[in-house]
């Protein structure tokens, strides 16, 4: 199934930090990361067919930070196409605090499905990006503190589910599914975790360069 990119179309991304990617600091509003790079080949390749580009993502947000803001950072906007990268915040050392908060599976699946009700009942193109967890090895450091091995495997146990959910709900509603979890897994053989995300989750510019390809090949 892939999707036709009409002549002035508007589309619209949308999630945390790896969209976000210093957007607002930028001067087309579309950060250094994987829309800027999409925006740039889809121009470079059909010059006669422009598209509006918009990014909506901003860093450390969880669904829940979406919904709170969907109507005036997604729905108000009309856009024909929505992608959506969200999920990374969701699990690990965002879920599992000192006051011992944690983000249910079923609480995220359905904080999700209600971002797409509206736009699915509005005809809205759907792109679901899975989040994704690259297994860098040894340590990392995530915010002040050391993440070891240990509990990079429970952030992983976490996120499973969701990225499951978020399969789901592409079945449920008819959307583009950007296996990212599993591509960044199979890119991982290809070289090291690092060489695509250096911590297991902010993509590089490679890893940037490997989701817009990815997006890309959704297109017609």
């Amino acid at each position: 199934m892939t999707m036709n990119l009409r002549p002035g179309s508007t589309v619209l991304f949308t999630g945390d930090s790896i969209t976000d990617c210093g957007r607002r600091g930028s001067e087309a509003g579309l950060g250094s990361g994987y829309p800027l790079i999409i925006a740039g080949e889809w121009g470079l390749r059909h010059p006669d067919r422009p598209v509006t580009w918009l990014n909506t993502g901003i860093g450390g947000h969880k669904v829940r930070d979406l919904e709170a803001r969907w109507q005036t950072d997604v729905l108000d906007a009309r856009p024909d196409v929505v992608s959506i990268l969200v999920g990374v915040n969701d699990m690990g050392w965002h879920t599992i605090d000192p006051d011992g908060h944690v983000i249910h599976v079923e609480d995220f699946a359905a904080g999700y499905d209600r971002l797409l009700a509206p736009l699915a009942e509005a005809g809205t193109e759907l792109v679901l990006i899975e989040p994704f967890l690259l297994p860098v090895s040894g340590s990392v450091e995530a915010g002040a503190a050391l993440v070891e091995e240990k509990v990079r495997k429970e952030w992983r146990a976490d996120l499973d589910p969701k990225i499951q959910a978020v399969r789901e709900l592409a079945r449920a509603y008819g959307a583009h599914l950007v296996a990212a979890d599993g591509m960044f897994a199979a890119l991982s053989a290809t070289a090291a975790p690092e060489h695509w995300a250096a911590d297991g989750v902010h993509p590089t510019p490679a890893g940037h360069a490997a989701l817009a390809e990815a997006w890309l090949r959704l297109v017609a």
